[in-house]
């Protein structure tokens, strides 16, 4: 009987360790889901808009201390530009363990890639102050994991830029920037300051939307509608004389 409890005891212990274990082995598994493969802009398997069809600008430039990519099928009709991705690469001992983070700005099509990385971007792949980087530049084309993170914007809030094609009065085009999280922008909305006729902005190309011959005069009111939150109203309206290229803060943190 003494026996019979002890194997019992045991038994106990095996799955309370089992149990508490689980998470922690799944953890130091594998947190990238999934395989692809990248190149860099400027190489030889790489083929990208000269603009960046994102319609980000220099936003998309600079943005993440440089580190940016265009991807092909994870541009999603262009509601993935803003994304931001882990990507490490799997094929040098060279490789770095965290890869680098990167923001979505363009359509970028490569050797069978998913991501066509910055030069900057590629170069974080490999571990700092080793040969890695040149020899990843030297392959031109390497296999990678990736797994979607939340984009960090410390000291930004979300904000909508004039993009540089719109005139003023008759024609406004926006493009939300600094979306942070894992956020998605499907809609964009706006009325005249002290209305509560919401008309919606039509997605023009890629992050960019737009409204014309309808755009109403004085400050104007903007909501943003987030995939999984529903509709956010910024807190700063868009001034009566607004310009194009100039970006405006909703002081709507994501």
């Amino acid at each position: 009987m003494g026996l019979a409890v002890l194997e019992n005891h045991v038994g106990i212990l095996c799955v309370i360790c089992m149990v508490l274990l689980l998470p922690i082995l799944c953890a130091s598994h594998d947190i990238f889901t999934y395989s692809s493969r990248a190149t860099y802009y400027g190489s030889g398997n790489s083929h990208k808009t000269p603009s960046g069809a994102c319609g980000f600008g220099e936003f998309g430039r600079t943005v993440n201390d440089g580190s940016v990519t265009g991807v092909s099928k994870l541009y999603k009709n262009a509601t993935g530009c803003g994304a931001c991705y882990q990507v490490r690469c799997t094929t040098s001992q060279y490789c770095s363990e965290g890869g680098v983070n990167v923001v979505v700005t363009d359509y970028s099509e490569g050797d069978n890639t998913d991501f066509v990385l910055s030069s900057r971007a590629y170069k974080r792949l490999a571990h700092p102050g080793t040969k890695g980087a040149k020899e990843l530049f030297a392959r031109d084309v390497i296999d990678v994991e990736y797994r979607r993170v939340s984009c960090r914007y410390p000291g930004y809030n979300l904000m909508f830029k004039v993009h540089e094609k719109s005139k003023y009065p008759n024609y406004l085009a926006i493009v939300p920037i600094y979306v942070a999280g894992k956020n998605d922008i499907t809609a964009i909305e706006l009325c005249q300051k002290d209305s509560k006729q919401w008309r919606g902005m039509h997605k023009a190309f890629g992050a960019v939307w737009d409204m014309s011959n309808e755009v109403p005069s004085g400050p104007i009111k903007l909501r943003f509608k987030v995939r999984g939150s529903g509709w956010m109203e910024s807190k700063n309206n868009l001034p009566a004389l607004w310009k194009s290229g100039v970006a405006y803060d909703s002081e709507i943190q994501l």
